[in-house]
């Protein structure tokens, strides 16, 4: 019998792969779960963004291979998006690299810059995929906590103590999932100031600055970010593109061309009318994104209602595409969420999948339609 690598032993089947089958086993039986536990935009990109796809497939250059760094007027558009949005200047040439998605820069970083053993700083509660990927590439996660009485955030003076000695990267992601925990300058300045005095690569993976977020940040806005620091960032949730797979890396030309090294041996560039989409969603104005929040808003008062049904506490200023909600002293995550989901056929997420601290606490989608919410509430 042929042998798995060793690799595979260190990682587990993705929660949402692994329990989603049970949810649509359930749902061929006749059963009419409501899934309030996946961040998949419901809603559909603009009508430019379609037509521009649409319009690509008569080009003479969509059907062939592309550059593995993206059509120039692609890059170009992340930089004017980033000018306009953040006030951070970028070279659309050598600081910016388009991806198929944004978690597969995960990997690319990783494999970028990790060596075996070396030691990866990784939130819990975080996006599970920080850890699984730092396992394959044979590195070691060690786990810092967030904790929601330090709203969130890294403890500076904790990490301190810690032994540094072998950390190389350190993965943060602000607006924080799955918390909505929001970033701010403070805090940037110092992941900044403190990945410069023990040399660690900080990642910020901000995929959700626009959603329900009046005060969207980049982590390069703080000066001198760039000799330290890569910043992840994703069309999926903020332009409804989840399947479209968009997604791009910034930071210095060194650290750029290193990750480049990867991705052109894994891939052969993203497909033409894709980025030809992508480009007409990145000129879209801020009258797209209040449209997209006033739908978001509706939802999450209603969310908000629902968990409040469930005897829950939240934080009504998180932003993001989820409520994080905590439940009730003495009730466990994962026992809650499959009572809900055989009892009320409604599916949510446990804590517990993002890490230890995620204990006690659950996650609601925003990406449900009003009508399922209003079903929910009336079934708890």
């Amino acid at each position: 019998m042929i042998q798995t690598a060793k690799r595979l032993e260190t990682v587990q089947e993705y929660y949402f792969s692994k329990k989603l089958k049970e949810v649509r086993q359930l749902m061929s039986e006749g059963k009419p779960i409501i899934n309030m536990g996946i961040g998949s935009p419901d809603l559909t990109p603009h009508l430019s963004v379609i037509e521009a796809i649409q319009n690509a497939m008569f080009d003479k250059k969509a059907h062939e291979y592309q550059s593995y760094q993206g059509l120039p007027e692609l890059r170009q558009g992340f930089a004017d998006f980033y000018a306009k949005n953040f006030n951070v200047n970028l070279n659309s040439t050598s600081e910016i690299l388009p991806l198929i998605g944004s978690k597969e820069g995960i990997m690319h970083i990783s494999l970028a810059f990790l060596n075996e053993n070396d030691e990866v700083l990784i939130p819990n509660p975080g996006y599970p995929t920080y850890a699984s990927v730092t396992e394959l590439v044979q590195a070691k996660a060690v786990f810092y906590d967030l904790k929601e009485e330090n709203s969130w955030q890294p403890d500076f003076d904790a990490l301190e103590k810690t032994d540094l000695s072998k950390v190389k990267l350190m993965w943060v992601s602000y607006p924080h999932m799955p918390t909505g925990a929001k970033a701010t300058l403070e805090l940037y300045q110092k992941l900044i100031d403190f990945g410069k005095k023990h040399n660690i690569l900080i990642v910020n993976d901000n995929p959700y600055s626009f959603v329900l977020n009046e005060n969207p940040l980049s982590i390069f806005q703080i000066q001198g970010a760039k000799d330290i620091a890569l910043e992840l960032n994703s069309l999926s949730k903020t332009f409804n593109m989840a399947g479209w797979r968009v997604g791009m890396v910034i930071g210095n030309a060194t650290l750029i061309d290193a990750i480049l090294k990867v991705k052109s041996n894994m891939d052969s560039g993203m497909f033409y009318g894709i980025q030809k989409g992508a480009i007409a969603a990145l000129k879209l104005g801020n009258d797209w994104f209040e449209c997209q929040n006033k739908i978001y808003n509706i939802r999450r008062n209603l969310i908000f209602e629902l968990a409040e049904k469930m005897n829950c506490s939240f934080d009504r200023n998180a932003v993001g595409m989820f409520v994080w909600a905590k439940l009730p002293t003495g009730i466990k995550s994962e026992p809650f969420i499959d009572d809900l989901l055989y009892k009320k056929n409604i599916f949510l997420t446990p804590g517990t999948i993002f890490g230890s601290n995620g204990e006690g606490y659950i996650r609601f989608s925003l990406c449900v339609k009003e009508e399922e919410i209003v079903k929910a509430i009336n079934r708890v």
